[in-house]
């Protein structure tokens, strides 16, 4: 968490002059929460009254005038219920005591606190503080506070304890039961910030108010019982050069065979070979290994590891990798982690068997990765990227063990389905962190001068991609993660001979679907030609330089901050729907400039057109004008309709649902009839832009709204009600048309198994995305599919559709947004990230012709073992028609299309899983023809689990 600059891990804050070059220590670059003394007046309590002590780890004095320190309980949803103003300065290297309440009468008086409040009374075992720019009680979000949830809720930092339901990454746990029991929450070393409530910070008996009186120091670590070290350790003294050993204990003795080791709390020595060092990054330490292990495993039989994570930034800078070592020191768990806090080290001369990496496919099972914990690995199968957004943060991916990335739960099944739950399992299973070795927070002013590791400009590592590995790693747990780390801290300048893995480039041109007339659904993620400082009272997302770049808040517009912003913004957003070969777009997420800044409301959707028509050639594009009755009391943004008129013309006027209450917390839906050029009312068809209320959860959201933890979201209910209305609106408007060829696109907010889906597809609308094979959002780590495109029947016989993945599988560092974030410029003019939406394309053939049959027969799906892997075998026949068709397989471990099969044909491909096991599931066999007439059929054949482990 940073003050001063741009997006962070952890929280941002709008600084006082001075913060951001004072941010040069190296450590957390601003001021953090350092103690909570939580039993201040209760039995056996050192002190009388609560509090909360602050440390300004930076070299500048902070201005913290008009800041508060505030609190709210484990369970709350609304705003705090205490705020404490803080006035004046802290001192570099100082401390700043905030004193609260108290549970009695018994203990000592605090030293003068530099602010107080009674209010202030945090519960012993389970709340949330935190420390904000603004003395206005602030409603938290839930969650991990971190990033752009932090910077929106004004938060500099924040400590979730217990069972808080608001945190930074994962709450502090192992508070005693009782407030009878004296101590003190403590950040484990003050002057870090690892944004892990969790790691930084621990429980001790130690309880040290210190007020801006006190001497200001530059703390390497404040003492507790038992030290729980964070992800950013404190380094450990230089090796004694006369050495006390403890007992010989070797590394597999030290490990043991279950999650923590049998030797935690004993002094050992232990010999092995040093595999990877980091002596720099936060990890402050190295792997050492058995000699002669590793190499081909059976991890049913190899149940405790040969590596060990050893605690020295001394050893670390020190020794090599390759050397034979002898260390001792004492046997500890840091978040999981086993280790050795080496007291003493040296390199042994004996010449030993080489360390081999150990050829294995990733553990489906905790169990069988605690047995490789430490090792040198070189990871076998297949592997793709799953999320990329924490690259962006801390230099980190998610991979997936196999060929697919994550598929949303309720995406994957209804909600509360086997199918959904599988989903989740499949995730559990397959999932694996591919690390930076270190614990740096990119997005912090302090490190924002430092490159990012593995994004390079034109080639990113996106959702999907395939990733080689062309060099060993070590298997390694923290944040409570297994990940793949580098042999020692990656950067671009080292990353020829230390990044690990290679990634596939899946950027391509936009699809090709067939058709005469092409429709488009396309969220251009808040374009706004009203930029923030043209209004008054807004506030911003900043880059590293302090430069505002897009708008957080404080005023009705929400996207980039000024011109030169925007014109980022719009240069991507007119490569996207320029070459996205679509005659009508649907756009959601631009600015309704009416509400806005009270201009024409058109006068955004205007500004785009002209840059596109700058770009693509006069005359290309044209906007449909709002129509003459619209809604009262708009959102700020809203949906709307552009076309090519060389190939298409809108029949009759637009219009706009009023009156529906459905959508009064969403963006009312927009239909507009269409005729391609030349042709008659035989041609017409009804397009609808939509853009359903948003899953975010809200505290002021009605009972049936509120987030039922089924996968689906907050606003489930509103959603299904703007379905059961669009489906009025439709009905109603394309009577009108005189027309049964209807299109509804847009952002729907909901997952392809959703209730509004659902809704949707039972009244005979087909979900034209789900026969592509695509999806068009990346969230929490899944892909899925917001973005949807219901045909109703008479349109579904002649429509196809695709994604172009263009925005959600892309690292979000190539966002605008994100730009000068990182001293890397990841920026660039293409379309790639010029939203987190995918457009969806859909292609019809007009006038309608009688469809050709389709046919399909003798689906078959059968998984067989082979060298200890699930494959699975599956076929289909083409059927009766007289011409060829195309037949897609679609399994949870990929797809296979064939083309031009003919009738007849028996088709098959065998998917390699990667797994072990998997459990039962379904083969989907999609079907087409296509003769300007196009139809499809879809069939469905399940297949049982299988277990080759």
């Amino acid at each position: 968490m940073v003050a001063a600059v741009g997006l962070v891990g952890g929280a941002v804050v709008a600084v006082a002059a001075g913060v951001a070059a004072a941010a040069d220590d190296g450590g957390a670059g601003h001021v953090v929460v350092s103690e909570a003394y939580l039993s201040g007046g209760s039995a056996n309590a050192p002190f009388r009254t609560k509090f909360v002590e602050l440390y300004n780890p930076t070299s500048a004095a902070v201005d913290v005038s008009g800041w508060s320190v505030q609190y709210r309980s484990a369970t709350g949803t609304a705003a705090s219920t205490s705020s404490v103003p803080l006035t004046g300065s802290i001192a570099p290297h100082a401390h700043y005591l905030v004193a609260g309440g108290s549970n009695g009468t018994v203990g000592a008086e605090l030293p003068a606190p530099d602010a107080s409040g009674a209010a202030l009374n945090p519960s012993g075992s389970a709340g949330t503080i935190a420390l904000v720019t603004t003395t206005d009680k602030v409603t938290l979000p839930t969650g991990s506070v971190v990033g752009d949830v932090a910077r929106g809720a004004k938060v500099v930092d924040l400590l979730g304890y217990g069972t808080s339901n608001t945190f930074e990454t994962a709450a502090v746990t192992g508070l005693p039961s009782s407030n009878a029991t004296p101590g003190s929450l403590t950040r484990t070393d003050p002057s870090s910030d690892g944004d892990a409530n969790a790691a930084d910070f621990a429980f001790g008996s130690a309880v040290t108010p210190e007020n801006s009186a006190s001497s200001p120091t530059t703390p390497t670590s404040t003492p507790t019982d038992t030290p729980t070290p964070t992800p950013t350790q404190t380094p450990t003294p230089t090796a004694t050069s006369t050495p006390t050993a403890g007992p010989v204990r070797t590394i597999e003795e030290i490990q043991g065979t279950t999650d923590t080791s049998p030797l935690v709390g004993e002094t050992v020595t232990t010999r092995g070979v040093v595999t990877a060092t980091y002596p720099t990054g936060g990890y402050n330490g190295l792997y050492i290994q058995t000699p002669g292990t590793g190499g081909d495993l059976d991890l049913a039989t190899h149940t405790a590891s040969d590596g060990l994570f050893v605690y020295s930034t001394a050893a670390a800078a020190a020794l090599k990798a390759g050397q034979y070592v002898e260390v001792t020191g004492k046997v500890s768990e840091f978040s999981g982690l086993t280790e050795l806090n080496a007291t003493s080290w040296s390199v042994v001369p004996d010449a030993v068997p080489a360390v081999k990496p150990a050829t294995v496919a990733f553990p489906s099972s905790d169990a069988r990765r605690e047995s490789l914990e430490g090792m040198l690995v070189a990871p076998a199968g297949s592997y793709v990227v799953a999320d990329n957004y924490s690259t962006n943060y801390y230099g980190s991916f998610t991979l997936a063990a196999g060929t697919t990335a994550f598929v949303q739960p309720t995406q994957a099944g209804r909600p509360g389905s086997a199918e959904a739950a599988a989903a989740v399992a499949d995730r559990a299973a397959r999932a694996v962190v591919l690390d930076d070795g270190a614990t740096t927070n990119f997005s912090s002013a302090a490190n924002a001068s430092k490159p990012l590791p593995y994004l390079t400009g034109g080639k990113p590592a996106r959702v999907g991609a395939a990733v080689t590995f062309t060099s060993p790693v070590v298997l390694d747990f923290r944040y409570s993660l297994w990940a793949f780390e580098p042999l020692t801290e990656l950067t671009p300048a080292n990353a020829d001979a230390v990044q690990p893995v290679t990634f596939a480039d899946t950027r391509t041109p936009a699809p090709t679907v067939a058709g005469n007339l092409h429709v488009s659904s396309f969220n251009v993620l808040n374009y706004f030609t009203t930029t923030g400082d043209q209004l008054t009272g807004c506030t911003y997302y900043k880059d590293r330089a302090g430069n505002p770049i897009t708008v957080s808040g404080g005023c009705a517009a929400r996207g980039a901050a000024n011109a030169e912003n925007l014109q980022r913004q719009q240069t991507k957003i007119v490569h996207a729907i320029n070459g996205l070969g679509a005659d009508v777009v649907s756009l959601e997420e631009i600015e309704n400039s009416l509400t806005t800044a009270g201009l024409a409301r058109d006068a955004s959707l205007a500004q785009l057109v002209d840059a596109l028509n700058a770009d693509a050639g006069a005359g290309t594009w044209k906007y449909v004008p709002s129509p003459t009755t619209v809604p009262t009391g708009e959102d700020v943004i809203r949906v709307a309709f552009i076309y090519k008129p060389a190939v298409v013309a809108p029949i009759g006027d637009s219009k706009i649902l009023v009156g529906a209450s459905a959508f009064d917390l969403a963006r009312e839906p927009l239909a507009q009839t269409w005729r391609p050029v030349g042709g008659t009312k035989a041609d017409d068809v009804v397009v609808i832009s939509n853009h359903f209320k948003s899953k975010s959860a809200d505290a002021s959201a009605p009972p049936g709204d509120l987030d039922s933890g089924d996968g689906q979201g907050a606003f489930n209910a509103t959603r299904v009600a703007e379905a059961h209305a669009l489906l009025d609106f439709e009905s109603s408007f394309a009577a009108a048309a005189g027309t049964d060829k209807v299109l509804m696109v847009g952002d729907f907010n909901a997952y392809g198994q959703e209730d509004p889906v659902k809704v949707l597809t039972d009244a005979g609308f087909t979900d034209l995305g789900a026969t592509t094979g695509k999806q068009t959002y990346l969230f929490g780590g899944y892909v899925g599919s917001l973005d949807h495109a219901f045909a109703s029947p008479a349109l579904a016989k002649v429509a196809q559709a695709d994604v172009w993945n263009i925005n959600s599988v892309e690292p979000i560092a190539n966002e605008y947004s994100r730009y000068n974030y990182n001293v890397s410029n990841l920026y660039d003019t293409t379309a790639f990230r010029s939203s987190d939406h995918d457009p969806i394309l859909v292609g019809l053939d007009l006038p309608l012709k009688e469809p050709v049959q389709v046919r399909v027969k003798a689906p078959t799906a059968v998984p067989f073992c082979s060298g200890g892997k699930v494959f699975l075998s599956t076929s289909v026949v083409a059927g009766e028609p007289k011409q060829a068709l195309d037949i897609r397989l679609t399994t949870p471990y990929g797809d296979k299309k064939f083309t031009k099969v003919a009738p007849l044909t028996s088709v098959a491909n065998v998917f390699a899983t990667g797994l072990a096991s998997v459990p039962a599931g379904t083969l989907t066999v999609a079907a087409y023809y296509w003769d300007g007439t196009g139809h499809y059929q879809v069939v469905t054949k399940d297949y049982r689990a299988k277990d080759c482990s």
